[in-house]
């Protein structure tokens, strides 16, 4: 259960404009060497909501979880 909370992605968030928790969409806003930007956006009216970085080191771990061959419980 170590790395259970590694990284975190909001599903919906408030919106001032909105008046209430709204759905978001993520939006890819910059590519740096060590990182990358997210922009939460509200689906009711579009505004910037928050951001989320995502650091190489998160993205080198999530894409070798993806490339691993499923695990098989032999019975």
């Amino acid at each position: 259960m170590s790395g259970q909370f590694e990284s975190l992605r909001a599903s919906s968030l408030y919106c001032r404009r909105c008046g209430q928790p709204m759905p978001v969409r993520e939006k890819l806003l910059l590519v740096l060497p060590d990182k990358e930007i997210y922009d939460y956006l509200c689906t009711g009216c579009a505004d910037s909501l928050g951001q989320r970085e995502v650091t190489a080191g998160e993205l080198i771990r999530a894409r070798s979880r993806s490339m691993r061959p499923a695990r098989r419980v032999l019975a």
